[in-house]
């Protein structure tokens, strides 16, 4: 009920742009449940992108993702991550999908994914303790 009311009291603008991030958000985790990452991600990394963004670009599709996901159940840090780098691409923005694994954690794999925009960490936390695996973007 909370984050009802808190998406209630943004702008029109920022509700639009939210609501965009939700419609990203569904799809991708949609995406993922019915189909392969690679099919997703073909389809995420069609349109042309440029130049890094810009910090406060970056910052809008954080807050934007982060707020939708709250409201996609299984929305993953993948599914996070492919819809902020569709949302960026769709403004010309490059960006790329950084997948690696947890140090350490025995015989458990624990997989995380990052959105990367130049040397800012978009979406995904910290990249401290995951040893790097694949870049995903141009």
């Amino acid at each position: 009920m909370r984050n009802w009311s808190r998406a209630l009291s943004l702008s029109g603008a920022e509700m639009l742009f939210l609501a965009r991030c939700l419609a990203v958000v569904a799809a991708v985790r949609l995406g993922l449940t019915f189909s392969s990452y690679n099919r997703v991600r073909a389809l995420v990394t069609r349109l042309e992108a440029g130049d890094d963004a810009d910090i406060a670009a970056l910052r809008r599709v954080a807050w934007g993702i982060a707020a939708a996901a709250r409201f996609v159940p299984g929305a993953s840090c993948l599914t996070q991550a492919l819809a902020g780098q569709y949302l960026l691409a769709r403004q010309g923005n490059a960006a790329k999908i950084r997948i690696g694994i947890e140090h350490d954690t025995g015989a458990e794999l624990k997989a995380h994914a990052w959105l990367v925009s130049g040397n800012h960490v978009v979406l995904g936390g910290s990249i401290n303790g995951f040893a790097h695996l694949v870049d995903h973007g141009p």
